[in-house]
């Protein structure tokens, strides 16, 4: 016991001394701490700012020595956890000293806190609440008496930070935070002014106050009501109408009552706490508080209510469409009708009933709301529905007027054209709502100003129109984008209604005249209705309705690609696609870099219209290279210097990666000048040919004087640079190697003389031979060839010298000199011959360890001797494409990077779980069972890599490559790790802020000494020492890539850049189970506490489980760095939490523990499989100055950053999903943003204003279910409280996307699931209602409608095949001849849209029109042909249908769930029972009815007689079946080998029959998944219900049209027929039974009689067949067509049996239910197999398969591991030459 209490509270250490204390970024507890941030007086002031505790009262029972500032008295006297208060403490004085470096012009006094500084800084931290304030018409308890009242502005800030960051669950609640403050702030100011408590004549003491007083008296009761709630949820199974969420919640601090009824202190009798799941049951019923502004009811309504405007236009639009069409005029033809007229007038009629319809769906689903405190809601309710009856009763009566006054006439009267003017009149008073608001919608500033200002009157004025809400107001945008998107609508509207008029509904109106006259119908069933045909006319026009509601979202996809296509043109995207572009973009990057990355004098009015248009100006000439910008460079070296800085660092951090070699790094980095090179030193891929083309001129213009020649030299920037480079270093050369002092010094000295002294007078090509120089040329070759070589061979140094110095003075010299007058001229030796010959003894070259002088001798070499063009440098494709896009985006319009010091702080915050950090040596070793691993599948994928990284760890000591198993295995982890989705990877990159930051805190402030001697130090290190520069130990290069001192600048560091980087940059993991991680020995722990230790900006926060005694358990928010000093990890900060953190979804929850320990001004959210750039890293200064201005008439919350799919290459499967998400996050997002204003952060790289969120709910929401998809509620929450989402693409992040099939399919699963949630959302309902008609039209077809129209085009397949079965089955198409009728025609236009939204061709259009914009059209048109020879069309065809599945079963019945998708390298198989388990009921049985129908269709359809005309008709619906079914299959790797596929069958067929057990799982047993398949039927509604029973019914229908064609109905078409069949299906279910009853009673213990029973049932089958074929007019065919109408039915019963399982479950009958399902299984299951095992046995599918799915690299690679038997070899080595270079050729033509 003793031991165990010992373990739960150990013994107390002694407190330590203030400077050994733990800290975060500074050590603020220890101003004289050596730490470099405290360099600053910013932070000193901020500091001294909140000790200034001046006269305040001490907290009572606490002395002064425990109040050291502010943030302590606040703690102490409200009950606040320390830990929390040195959180804070250091939260707000880095906010306010970043704030006063940001300050321009800077305060006169900077060691003292500016006052602007912390009242601007308050002023946004309670914005939200002031405006919850005036919303309640309460007045603010924030108020400052005397401007110069800086102590209590720090009190304020203080306290709300305090509160925000203890409030746990709480923060999701940001009105309910302001609640809290604004009770806990009217206790301050009552401290503050010394108020005295009249009941006991103490000063006043506040309510809440002790040691965890906040926590425990006012956090921890309203969390638990959130726990409690949630309880009630049944784990978000529950309807979400029955339980109360985070919103609703929040929302009950919208209105008064909660300052009534919860009070101060909280009152915990408050009907506020009871849950919803205590208000009923037992005794005497308690009152609760319901749901709160809004009610999430589970139905398809829901898109009518939240988007009723849209289908009140489409669907006036369709009536009008149809009268006017109906007589077959042209629409202004026929409107000349009177009575067309009139009818046109019935659209006010369907107007109003709509508006009808609208308010009896309010009032069904909201009913809720209503209570004792809300009753003018239900008021508000019944008032609606009563006017909106109203007003269709008067419409209908007015109508009836006109045609009765019209009828009475005969003709059209004064009187009846008097009664059209009262219905107008009439209508004009109806429609008045919407001419106001489009008046409004017109000049959006004055609704703009009436929805936020809290005037009561206002308030009356609109409570008809809505309901008052806090949010939602103030959403109009300015002029100018109004008529932006409003011009986009227009047009796309025009398109839209001109094609479905002309196109859809007006051919259809013969068909359906002719088909309405149609009589003496010939009918093959009993017919119901008679002899009327409309419900045939129904069924022929339902398909070209359902496109009709859809097609607006192709149109929107077309315009908005050709719309994004224009914006992407003028932010000059893709303007430098490749090297080639590059080269000719290079010479003016150096003032592109400068211009853009370097700051400028910070000016108080830099943002004025002058200085943009200078801006302009400057870009300008940057991107067409006017003025010749980067002339100056050779003038200013400094800036020269910088660049090569830049540049060289990130070559430096390319070699790092891998993904160039150490050749690529010296052709591609810039030198530095120690070559006395009067020029730019370009990169060598630059000049490279350049001195050749200059010779060439030289000789064609050898009569030229000098300035011509030098003149067209000149022309080409580079050839120039490369003439004046080649001259200075092969003269410093010489002068090097020959010895100074001797006689040959002294010539070769005099000769450059000469040669300098030509060229100055203008007199080259007067003075020398330009025929030489190809002769010279070739012997400076031969001499740097020698001294390239890693043995020098000096006697052949001195010979090629000889040689050079013989042409020279032979040849080169026109006027010819003899002996005398060279001698004289010292150009010949004058000592005697017995000295040796010429340079004999006068050479001296450098030793082979001076890495820098043989460096530049290379490059001297490669471009003196280099003929290629090195387009193909670097070969890397991923590093082609950063240096491509980082170039690229230095000529886009950016923001000017302000100085480091002055730039906004922000923090990355990362969610973690469980998933990979770093792969361990298992992982990689290991094989699946085709014998591949991980390394294995790297090496081939990446095989240039591999061998870049071999090249490193060979320069780093590994004399093997076993070493990568042993002393370098660190390493081989690592390089696997940064190419998967691993946390690593992600911290490398984020890490890449940091370093750039230090480094350009390094060029902010250091001089031109400074630069200048940095350089050249750096030019004189050797390649070795660069590498391995960080604290002169030797450490791989993928270790330092994680360190604090990665770079080579960094060792020219002051110390100051480490203190600017940490106080502007944090980076957050937030490792929920890290605690438990540790204490489990998990091998996770200790790869994160790697990545700690190499991190120094690193920090990770984790939920920290502390049990206590009596089985309960304390749960805190956890800090930890990895202190270099103690060399361990320390906890900074430990903050108590209400409870489990996972009351709602975890990644939100996960997110908003964390939260509270970044910092800075902003916050950038990135997922665990993302990446980032160093390059990029550079431009993020650029991208924050973004907040600064204004986009429309609002500053940005969000910043929207464009994303790359790294995981593209990886099959053709990863890259279709590449293209499609690379469109998506490109062009879209682009649209989305600009013009349509509409952009909703959808997750991942994104950077969010962070105190503008952290005061308004945090940056994602949590409640269960409902927010499955969490990221994009944050864009939705600021949207609708007055945000705005930007979005920039001139910097890029890196993001994986899943890569398998099955992975893809679980991924487009959790997102249609996602919005299917969303639908059912208050956040949808309201966007849908305050956006204004156009941005709502936006709106929906990018979110929800997306998904509701691809569902719709499912839809439109079902309805159109069902649709022709009728037509077929009874008869109709016989009798109207459908093989001749217009109505085929009519509806090709119709299947036509459908083929294209099915082929991925609606998918394909942006990703067309994007890879044209940034790769060349060409480029894109090759990649679509290539996507489509790889089948994606089958690909985007499955994809509808997983899409379709999960939304429409969500919207009817929920069950949406998280489904983690693994996101690894999918390289195995997967068996045929996984596939069908993941894929039964979503697509193969959909595949299996649709096949079921077409075959019908065939066998009794008049059309199939004409094969074309049932092909065309059919082609689409076909196609879509074999997508659905053979999908799964064509993308499985191995999917068609012949031995798997048998495997397959077996494996198929134990896992149905396999009984297990209670815990059995899903992927064990058929039973386990087939009870797991029906788990959304707990989650659905009676409606849900009703519907689903419904649905099933169609496939009763079957059986009805069948039996009519079978021989023995004898043509009869009495109902009796129909009847009589049932007794089939009785007789096939009790032989059923019967034969289950036998197994199950005798088949173990009596075979025998099993077997008995088994043959007197195939007796009785048989004589009943043979009685039946002989006296009856039964065929022997029936027994087959039988099947079709029989089977279906069976399915259909199963079906309702489903839904009906409560009632069923405890009867006989359940059993034979589950027998009979698991037979249909096993059924479907062969359906599905016999064409793929059919595919598997035929010869040549298999090897065309993997050729399709994998690159063909990988696909030898697979073949290698076949051939293999258990030999393990070293696979790298077994790659011949030729294989290599294939493989990297398919990659490059694959991208």
């Amino acid at each position: 016991m003793a031991a165990a209490a010992t373990r739960r509270n150990p013994p107390q250490p002694p407190p330590p001394s203030p400077s050994s204390l733990p800290y975060n970024i500074i050590p603020i507890h220890n101003l004289l701490a050596d730490h470099p941030s405290l360099r600053y007086p910013e932070v000193r002031a901020a500091t001294a700012a909140l000790r200034s505790l001046g006269d305040l009262r001490l907290p009572p029972h606490h002395s002064s020595s425990s109040v050291s500032d502010l943030m302590d008295w606040l703690g102490l006297f409200f009950g606040f956890q320390a830990s929390n208060v040195n959180n804070q403490r250091e939260h707000l004085v880095l906010h306010l000293a970043n704030s006063q470096m940001r300050l321009v012009p800077p305060p006169e006094t900077i060691d003292v806190l500016d006052r602007s500084v912390i009242k601007k800084f308050r002023k946004e931290l309670t914005r939200n609440y002031v405006n919850w304030c005036a919303y309640l018409g309460k007045k603010s308890n924030v108020f400052i008496r005397r401007e110069e009242d800086l102590r209590r502005e720090l009190l304020y800030c203080g306290l709300y930070l305090l509160i925000w960051g203890e409030c746990g669950n709480l923060r999701f609640m940001p009105e309910c935070v302001s609640y809290l403050f604004h009770n806990m702030a009217n206790e301050l100011n009552k401290i503050l002014e010394e108020y005295i408590d009249h009941e006991t004549g103490a000063a006043f003491v506040p309510s809440v106050c002790g040691e965890l007083g906040f926590l425990e008296r006012v956090v921890k009761p309203i969390y638990e009501t959130i726990s409690k709630e949630v309880a009630g949820s049944r784990n978000g199974t529950a309807p979400h109408s029955a339980w109360r969420n985070y919103d609703d919640l929040n929302e009950y601090f919208w209105s008064r009552r909660c300052f009534e009824k919860l009070k101060w202190p909280l009152d915990k009798g408050s009907t506020f706490f009871v849950s919803s799941s205590e208000g009923g049951g037992g005794g005497r019923r308690k009152r609760k508080v319901g749901k709160t502004g809004f009610v999430e009811q589970r139905s398809f309504w829901n898109l009518f209510r939240s988007f009723d405007r849209l289908w009140v236009m489409l669907i006036l639009f369709l009536q009008f469409a149809v009268i006017v069409a109906w007589d077959g005029e042209l629409p202004w033809k026929a409107l000349r009708s009177r009575d067309a007229q009139v009818r046109v007038l019935t659209v006010f009629l369907t107007w109003s009933v709509l508006r009808f319809l609208q308010a009896l769906l309010d009032a069904g689903m909201q009913y809720s709301l209503i209570s004792r405190e809300t009753w003018w809601l239900g008021v508000r309710m019944v008032l609606k529905g009563v006017v909106a009856a109203g007003w269709a009763f008067v419409f209908g009566i007015l109508y009836a007027k006109i045609w009765t006054q019209r009828n009475h006439d005969k003709k059209w009267t004064h009187a009846a054209n008097q009664r059209i003017l009262t219905f107008l009149e009439v209508a004009l008073v109806f429609v008045a709502p919407e001419i106001l608001s489009l008046v409004l919608f017109i000049i959006p500033w004055v609704r703009n100003f009436i929805e936020k200002t809290n005037w009561r009157v206002f308030y009356l004025l609109t409570w008809w129109f809505q309901s008052r809400s806090f949010v939602g107001r103030g959403l109009r945008e300015g002029l100018a984008d109004n008529l932006r998107y409003t011009l986009f609508w227009v047009v796309v509207l025009a398109t839209k209604f001109s094609f479905s008029y002309f196109l859809q509904i007006k051919p259809l109106i013969a068909p359906t005249k002719a088909l309405l006259n149609l009589k003496d119908v010939k009918y093959e069933w009993h017919q119901f209705f008679g002899h009327s045909n409309r419900f045939s006319v129904g069924l022929m026009w339902l398909p070209v309705i359902l496109i009709y509601f859809m097609d607006l979202q192709i149109w929107y996809a077309i315009y908005s690609s050709l719309v994004g296509a224009g914006v992407g043109l003028f932010a000059h995207l893709g303007e430098i696609r490749s090297i080639q572009q590059l080269r000719l973009r290079f010479q003016f990057f150096a003032s592109a870099i400068q211009f853009n990355l370097m700051p400028e004098e910070q000016l108080p009015d830099g943002r004025g219209v002058r200085n943009k248009f200078r801006d302009a100006i400057h870009r300008l000439k940057l991107r067409y290279g006017l003025g010749r910008p980067y002339t100056k460079l050779e003038s200013n070296q400094v800036e020269a210097n910088k660049f090569a800085l830049i540049w060289n660092e990130i070559i430096m951090t390319f070699r790092e990666e891998d993904i160039v070699s150490d050749k690529e790094v010296e052709l591609l980095e810039l030198p530095q000048n120690t070559w006395n090179v009067k020029v730019i030193r370009w990169p060598c891929i630059l000049l490279c040919n350049e001195l050749l083309l200059a010779l060439s001129q030289a000789k064609e213009l050898v009569d030229a004087p000098d300035k011509w020649l030098w003149h067209k030299v000149s022309k080409n920037e580079y050839r120039r640079c490369a003439v004046i480079e080649s001259y200075d270093c092969v003269k410093y050369l010489l002068l090097s190697i020959i010895k100074r002092g001797s006689e040959e010094h002294s010539i070769v000295t005099i000769l450059f003389q000469e040669i300098d002294h030509s060229i100055e007078i203008e007199k080259f090509t007067k003075t020398y031979n330009m025929y030489a120089l190809p002769q010279i040329h070739a012997k400076v070759i031969s001499l740097l060839q020698l001294l390239v070589k890693p043995k020098k061979d000096a006697p052949k140094v001195v010979n090629t010298l000889q040689a050079l110095y013989e042409v020279v003075l032979r040849d080169f010299y026109i006027e010819k000199r003899n002996m005398d007058q060279l001698a004289e001229d010292g150009l010949v030796r004058r000592s005697r011959p017995d000295k040796g010959l010429l340079f004999e003894n006068a050479i001296e070259l450098p030793d082979d360890d001076n890495d820098v002088f043989y460096r530049q001798v290379r490059r001297l070499h490669t471009i003196i001797a280099s003929r290629d063009s090195m387009n193909n440098v670097p070969r890397n494709l991923e590093a082609r494409r950063r240096i491509s896009f980082f170039s690229n985006s230095l000529f886009m319009n950016m923001p000017h990077a302000p100085q480091v010091e002055k730039m906004m702080a922000f923090s990355v915050l990362t969610p973690y779980y469980n998933e990979d950090v770093l792969f361990s040596k298992e992982q990689l070793r290991t094989d699946n069972e085709d014998g591949i691993s991980i390394l294995f599948y790297l090496q081939t994928i990446y095989y240039d890599e591999w061998e870049n990284f071999v090249e490193r760890m060979r320069g780093e000591g590994m004399e093997s490559e076993k070493d990568l198993w042993t002393t370098k295995l660190r390493d081989l982890r690592l390089w696997a790790s940064y190419r998967g989705q691993t946390l690593s990877r992600t911290v490398r990159g984020m890490m890449y802020y940091y370093r750039a930051l230090k480094m350009l805190a390094f060029l902010d402030s250091a001089s031109e000494m400074d630069i200048r001697e940095g350089a050249q130090e750096l030019a004189s290190m050797g390649n070795n020492a660069r590498l391995d520069a960080v604290g002169g130990s030797l450490r791989s290069v993928s270790s330092r890539s994680l360190s604090r001192a990665s770079s080579s600048v960094s060792m020219y560091y002051k110390g100051h850049e480490y203190g600017t980087a940490v106080m502007k940059f944090t980076y957050v993991v937030a490792c929920q189970i890290y605690g438990s991680q540790k204490a489990k020995k998990d091998p996770h722990a200790d790869d994160i506490l790697y990545l700690l230790k190499n991190n120094e900006a690193l920090r990770v926060a984790y939920v920290d489980e502390v049990p206590r005694a009596r089985g309960e358990t304390d749960y805190y928010s956890v800090l930890v760095k990895y202190d270099q000093e103690l060399d361990r990890e320390v906890e900074i900060y430990r903050v108590k939490l209400p409870g489990p953190i996972k009351l709602g979804e975890g990644k939100p929850e996960n997110q908003n523990h964390a939260i509270i320990f970044t910092r800075g001004d902003a916050v950038q959210t990135i997922d665990m499989n993302q990446d980032s750039y160093f390059e990029e890293a550079l431009k993020m200064r650029n991208l924050l100055e973004e907040f600064k201005y204004n986009y429309g008439i609002r500053k940005p919350s969000i910043l929207g950053v464009r994303e790359h799919i790294f995981t593209g290459s990886v099959s053709s499967l990863a890259w279709f999903m590449s293209a499609q998400e690379t469109s998506f996050v490109t062009l879209g997002q682009r649209v989305l943003a600009n013009p349509l204003k509409v952009r909703m952060h959808y997750g991942h790289p994104d950077v969010f204003n962070r105190f503008w969120f952290l005061t308004r709910g945090g940056i994602s929401k949590a409640s269960r279910v409902i927010n499955i998809s969490e990221d994009i509620f944050a864009g939705f929450n600021c949207t609708l409280r007055g945000g705005n989402v930007t979005h920039h693409e001139y910097i890029q992040v890196g993001k994986g996307r899943d890569v398998g099939f099955n992975q893809i399919s679980m991924f487009e699963a959790k997102v249609a699931s996602g919005n299917g949630e969303q639908v059912l959302s208050r956040d949808v309902y309201r966007l849908g209602h305050r956006l204004d008609f156009f941005r709502m039209l936006s709106f929906f077809y990018t979110t929800v409608g997306f998904y509701f129209n691809t569902m719709m085009v499912v839809l439109t397949v079902y309805a159109f095949l069902w649709g022709r079965l009728y037509l077929c089955l009874s008869g109709l198409e016989t009798s109207i001849e459908a093989g001749n009728s217009s109505n085929n025609k009519a509806l090709a236009a119709i299947l036509n849209q459908q083929f294209i939204i099915q082929l991925g061709l609606f998918t394909a259009l942006p990703m067309i029109v994007e890879n044209s914009l940034e790769h060349g059209f060409l480029n894109a048109i090759w990649d679509f042909i290539t996507m489509q020879l790889q089948l994606s069309s089958i690909f985007y065809t499955f994809s509808l249908g997983t899409k379709t599945h999960y939304f429409g079963r969500t919207i009817l019945h929920g069950g949406a769930k998280y489904r983690a998708t693994g996101r690894g390298f999918v390289v195995q198989h997967k068996s045929f029972a996984e596939n069908y388990r993941l894929y039964a009921r979503s697509h193969f049985i959909k595949a299996i009815e649709l096949g079921l129908i077409l075959t019908v269709y065939a066998g009794y359809s008049p059309v199939a007689k004409g094969t074309f005309v049932y092909i065309a008709l059919t082609i689409t619906s076909w196609f879509l079946v074999v997508s659905w079914i053979m999908a799964p299959f064509v993308f499985n790797p191995s999917g068609f080998d012949w031995l798997k596929t048998v495997d397959d069958f077996d494996d198929f067929m134990n896992w149905i029959w396999f009984r297990g057990g209670v815990f059995t799982k899903s992927d064990q047993s058929w039973e386990a998944w087939w009870k797991e398949e029906q788990d959304h039927f707990r989650t659905t509604g009676l409606w849900g219900k009703i519907l689903e029973v419904i649905l099933d019914l169609r496939f009763f229908f079957f059986q009805y049209g069948v039996v009519y064609q079978l021989g023995i109905s004898a043509g009869s078409k009495s109902i009796l027929v129909y009847l009589l069949s049932w007794i089939y299906v009785a007789v096939a279910l009790g032989i059923f039974v019967l034969i289950s009853y036998g197994r199950d009673r005798y088949a173990a213990k009596v075979h025998i009689y099993y077997r008995l029973v088994q043959f007197l049932i195939i007796v009785l089958i048989i004589l009943a067949i043979v009685v039946l074929l002989e006296f009856t007019s039964m065929k022997f065919m029936d027994l087959f067509t039988s099947l079709l109408a029989f089977v279906p039915t069976g399915w259909g019963l199963i079906s309702i049996a489903l839904v009906l399982k409560p009632l069923l479950q405890s009867t006989v009958l359940w059993k034979a239910v589950a027998a009979l399902a698991r037979l249909y299984d096993i059924m479907f299951g062969v359906i599905v197999m016999v064409p793929v095992a059919l595919l598997a046995w035929m010869p040549g599918f298999q090897s065309m398969q993997t050729r399709i799915l994998f690159n063909d690299a990988f696909s030898r690679g697979l073949r290698i591991f076949q051939i293999l038997t258990n030999k393990k070899l070293d696979l790298a080595a077994r790659w011949t030459e030729t294989e290599v270079e294939e493989g990297v050729w398919y990659l490059n033509s694959r991208n």
